[in-house]
């Protein structure tokens, strides 16, 4: 009993010399997941309080309506990045649990072996001692062992006994995690309902012009019908733009001059080019790229923009300000929007579930366009100068 118990210390103290040492291993892709939805709640949150500055200075009720939709939009996807956020504050806390678990279990059975030699120890009767040879001795020199021995073990069970209270920290933070979660769904689902609210005022102060627009709208619609794929339709829509900036920039009618001879030369109008001015942009929605330009997917596609995971139902904005050029379903994408910005540059938002823009509209940057669907969805969003696509990344707003 004597040298098993001897043995089992001597094993204690080697198996915790290291565990005194163990810290938690990296955290990983979760963290740098939380730490991206909450730089991307707090980009939300200011583009919010920059709309609602714009509407206290609206000069009228239309620039009012569209910068408070605008700043609901925002708002919603702040609350989307914060539900995120608590996702995958969740995850990381059990990620940290489940390493904890780990660490102890590998100790568990040492820790149980020398237990149980001291509690035989201890109930070992005094007189048992005497009975037999050596036991005096021994039991000195156990007594001498110990008082040696034990204070290595008090110190390094310290780290032990501190993993025993991180793990009933981590607990509660659990608990308190998810606790918010169910607040951050809550207020999501109240910035949504406010959202539509807007969304429902602005249609119906747009049906009184919408009987103008309704033509267009069908004819872009049989557009839609016709082209063999999307690509075909963003080249139509490019050169019906054109025609139209073109329209716009003619020159108007001149007046007759006072004396004949004095009629100036008509001003020469510039074609339409690509503009080289970069348009302010912004990505759709709140979320993770998972696909980016030129990528090929698993189908053998090569991408012509980027893919980002979202939440369900997650709210989809103009990356930039523009004309709606486009706005229903097209069959292999479900519904699209497509915003011409002018100057050559054009933005394909594709997989949307539903979109609430109409063509001809003005949409402001940030203005809400559309949601996306309920499981595990993904927008991809085109950017297009000159027909060609254009790398986003090097575009996007950073704040």
């Amino acid at each position: 009993m004597i040298v098993r118990l001897l043995a089992l210390i001597a094993l204690f103290s080697a198996v915790l010399a290291p565990f005194a040492l163990a810290q938690p291993g990296d955290r990983g892709s979760e963290a740098e997941a939380l730490e991206e939805a909450l730089r991307q709640r707090t980009i939300a949150q200011q583009r919010a309080s920059q709309f609602e500055r714009q509407a206290e200075n609206a000069q009228s009720r239309a620039e009012r309506a569209a910068a408070d939709e605008a700043a609901a939009a925002a708002q919603v996807q702040a609350a989307e990045a914060d539900l995120t956020a608590a996702q995958s504050r969740i995850r990381l806390i059990e990620e940290l649990r489940a390493g904890q678990r780990a660490r102890l279990a590998e100790r568990q059975g040492t820790i149980i072996g020398l237990t149980a030699a001291l509690q035989t120890m201890a109930r070992r009767p005094p007189a048992l001692a005497l009975v037999h040879q050596g036991s005096i001795s021994d039991l000195v020199h156990i007594r001498s062992l110990f008082s040696t021995t034990l204070p290595i073990v008090r110190e390094r069970t310290a780290s032990l006994r501190a993993e025993v209270v991180r793990g009933s920290n981590l607990r509660l933070q659990a608990d308190r995690a998810v606790a918010l979660l169910g607040q951050q769904q809550e207020n999501l689902e109240a910035r949504r309902v406010q959202l539509a609210a807007l969304e429902r005022g602005s249609r119906q102060q747009a049906e009184q012009l919408e009987r103008s627009a309704m033509f267009e709208g069908d004819r872009v619609m049989a557009l839609g019908e016709d082209a063999r794929d999307i690509r075909t339709l963003m080249s139509e829509l490019d050169r019906q733009a054109e025609i139209r900036e073109d329209l716009i920039t003619l020159p108007g009618p001149r007046l007759r001059p006072a004396q004949p001879g004095e009629a100036s030369a008509p001003t020469q109008r510039t074609a339409r080019n690509a503009s080289n001015r970069r348009p302010p942009y912004r990505l759709p929605v709140m979320g993770e790229v998972v696909e980016g330009l030129g990528e090929v997917s698993e189908a053998g596609i090569r991408s012509r923009g980027l893919t980002i995971a979202t939440q369900p139902g997650a709210q989809v904005i103009a990356p930039t300000a523009g004309r709606v050029s486009y706005a229903g379903d097209f069959r292999g994408f479900g519904q699209i929007v497509i915003i011409d910005h002018s100057g050559g540059w054009t933005t394909l938002i594709t997989d949307l579930a539903s979109v609430s823009v109409q063509v001809g509209q003005l949409v402001q940057q940030g203005a809400p366009i559309g949601r996306t669907g309920g499981d595990r969805p993904t927008v991809t969003v085109e950017l297009r100068r000159g027909g060609e696509p254009v790398d986003i990344s090097s575009l996007v707003s950073r704040g």
